[in-house]
């Protein structure tokens, strides 16, 4: 099933800088730097789960859901 024409596209990857490696994404997101590849690539795969589930309810409490 195509994106929606409204919907930036998800192409997750990882970059290093340093000791650190951060996740990500064609749509403009970026994951924590981590110590661990394997961590940064979960976040990558989390991120493209999240983004394929559509948005979530608010709620209400100012913080973001993790």
């Amino acid at each position: 099933m195509p994106d929606a024409p409204d919907r930036a596209p998800h192409a997750t990857s990882t970059a290093e800088s340093g000791s650190f490696c951060t996740a990500r994404c064609a749509c403009g997101w970026r994951g924590p730097a981590r110590r661990a590849r394997s961590q940064a690539r979960t976040d990558a795969e989390r991120h493209l789960a999240d983004a394929a589930a559509g948005p979530q309810p608010d709620t209400g409490s100012g913080r973001p859901l993790e």
